[in-house]
């Protein structure tokens, strides 16, 4: 069975930075595309970012120029940079993996880790 175990959240001031990271572990698989999303209070969770097998990114309009996803295939690990933080990234973070049974992607999802931003 897969698992996505989740690291790296905190409490961190304005303008800081923290390095989220999310590996997979169970039986062999092979992951196609990665992302982060976040959920703030009373809000729906919302896409950060994704990466594809391959590099390709695309993120949020709030996060570009400060978040930057990235992933080690060899480890099947994903990360988030985030720098610059603004109050406003205080959110429940969740990684997700697109991993493909007999073909077909299922989606997995980390436990998710509180990241918080005082002002």
């Amino acid at each position: 069975q897969v698992q996505l175990v989740e690291s790296g959240g905190g409490l961190v001031q304005a303008g800081g930075s923290l390095r989220l990271s999310c590996a997979a572990s169970g039986s062999r698989f092979s992951i196609n595309a990665m992302g982060w999303y976040r959920q703030a209070p009373g809000k729906q969770r919302e896409l950060v970012a994704t990466i594809t097998k391959g590099g390709t990114t695309n993120y949020a309009d709030s996060v570009k120029g400060r978040f930057t996803i990235s992933r080690d295939n060899a480890k099947n690990t994903v990360y988030l940079q985030m720098n610059s933080l603004k109050p406003e990234d205080t959110a429940v973070y969740y990684c997700n993996f697109d991993i493909p049974t007999w073909g077909i992607p299922r989606d997995y999802w980390g436990q998710g880790t509180q990241v918080t931003v005082s002002s």
